[in-house]
């Protein structure tokens, strides 16, 4: 059974399930910004999926990609695997405005600011309906 990272339950908020991954938004009001987590358990590197899973994932990051690209008209698109912090294999997918408050630098040189409870409900319900 599929158990997502305590961190996650903390700091991000369940949007949907597609075939490999959940996508999770962050909480984060600075930026439109969801995570792609596959629901495999161990799995820390994109090497450790299956090739399967690997061209799934693919598939979502993509699918994924397109639609925040075209519903948050953004001037650039981050799509990052980083993982330093929680071990767990997860996707950031970050539409970018020149006008956002770290621009050009990267979303984490600023601090997060957390979605009112009104301003998340509005988020969740806006992602839930396009993706």
């Amino acid at each position: 059974m599929f158990k997502i990272h305590k961190k996650f339950e903390k700091t991000t908020h369940y949007i949907a399930d597609l075939k490999l991954c959940q996508i999770r938004l962050q909480d984060n009001a600075k930026f439109p910004w969801i995570m792609l987590i596959p629901k495999r358990n161990k799995v820390s590197q994109i090497l450790d999926l299956n090739r399967k899973d690997q061209i799934r994932l693919m598939d979502e990051i993509q699918y994924c990609s397109k639609i925040m690209k075209k519903n948050f008209a953004c001037d650039n698109l981050n799509v990052e695997k980083v993982g330093n912090i929680v071990p767990q294999l997860h996707i950031h997918i970050v539409p970018r405005h020149k006008k956002d408050p770290s621009w050009p630098l990267s979303i984490w040189v600023v601090k997060g600011k957390p979605y009112s409870k009104l301003a998340l409900a509005k988020m969740i319900a806006k992602l839930q309906t396009i993706i």
